[in-house]
């Protein structure tokens, strides 16, 4: 099979330090041929850097010239849409970065516009692929820890403001970032939620959004509690998850060590995921863009959308869970998602 021709759409901070980083380790099946910015001088920037052969201030001229095979949207959040319209018009697959749309029902258009265009539509959403979190998924599957009744997912991000300053003004913020990761990992282990509980909370004056959000969900017979904080300062808490069942516990540590605790005692693995020129420095949950982005180039290979984990029917479903926060949290009520 010959390389297939990658354009990227966006070349902020995430762009131009992770996700176009990680597709060049993709480089015996995809050539990134262009990237496009509103901010030529940054697309040149990244073009040069990176060896990229072009650079474009418009999305329309990389569809027109470059005639890709994918594109892979990493702009704010805004753009979103009106550059799946456009890939779609040009009948071209496309991934989207997380959070899919600013509001549930501009989620909705976006999914039925690629579906009627009958081109791959997919999000890129990487956390469920960290190295801790599939070690759990695949001891949860195992039956080792019985039947999953409690969960706990804790997300705190720190000052994430620094790189990415746009989202003081962001109204809403922590859930639609970070709730997004947090939701699909829920998701991910235990299945639709039936009902969900929340209350936002805003610690910095500075901003405009919640920057602190407890949320509780019902997903079947499993309780999950899932906190998340871009306040508070827990770094070597970045990530951690607790899951109780009827035979035994599973527990995400610091560094990437897996807890299991059962009867027969308890065991810890290390799941320590790979190290790159280009994450080092950086937490190591990062390089988990690496197999986000295979799972999703093996969909568009395939030219089937079901490939991928996170399709955009699927990550519809983490939007639906996403917006029903805010909706909870603003009427004070349970919102009942089924």
């Amino acid at each position: 099979m010959s390389n297939l021709k990658l354009a990227v759409l966006g070349a902020g901070w995430w762009s131009t330090s992770f996700q176009i980083p990680a597709w060049l380790e993709f480089k015996n099946q995809v050539d990134l041929v262009a990237v496009c910015d509103r901010d030529l001088t940054k697309a040149q920037a990244i073009a040069e850097s990176l060896h990229i052969p072009h650079a474009y201030a418009e999305a329309e001229a990389v569809f027109e010239r470059e005639k890709p095979d994918f594109v892979d949207i990493v702009a704010s959040i805004l753009a979103h849409e009106p550059l799946v319209n456009l890939a779609a018009r040009y009948q071209v697959p496309v991934i989207c970065q997380k959070p899919m749309g600013p509001d549930y029902a501009t989620c909705q258009r976006m999914v039925q516009t690629c579906s009627q265009a009958g081109i791959p539509f997919l999000v890129h959403e990487n956390t469920r692929w960290q190295a801790g979190f599939r070690a759990m998924k695949r001891l949860l599957d195992s039956g080792v820890i019985g039947e999953p009744f409690r969960a706990k997912i804790v997300l705190n991000d720190y000052d994430n403001f620094t790189n990415q300053p746009y989202m003081k003004v962001e109204r809403r913020l922590t859930i639609a970032d970070t709730g997004s990761h947090t939701l699909d990992v829920i998701r991910f282990f235990f299945g639709e939620a039936q009902e969900i509980y929340c209350r936002t909370q805003r610690i910095r004056s500075d901003i405009a959004g919640e920057d602190v959000a407890t949320i509780m969900l019902r997903c079947g017979d499993v309780t999950v509690l899932n906190e998340l904080s871009n306040s508070t300062h827990m770094y070597d808490a970045h990530t951690q998850m607790v899951i109780e069942g009827t035979s035994g516990t599973l527990e995400l540590l610091t560094e990437h060590r897996v807890r299991l605790t059962t009867a027969e005692g308890t065991r810890i693995e290390r799941h320590v995921p790979p190290v790159y020129a280009w994450s080092q420095g950086a937490h190591p949950w990062l390089t988990s863009i690496v197999p986000c982005h295979a799972n999703l180039l093996q969909a568009i290979q395939g030219g089937n959308a079901s490939l991928a984990e996170t399709n955009s029917a699927d990550n519809l479903k983490t939007m639906r869970l996403v917006y029903a926060a805010y909706d909870s949290a603003e009427r004070n009520e349970l919102i009942e998602c089924s």
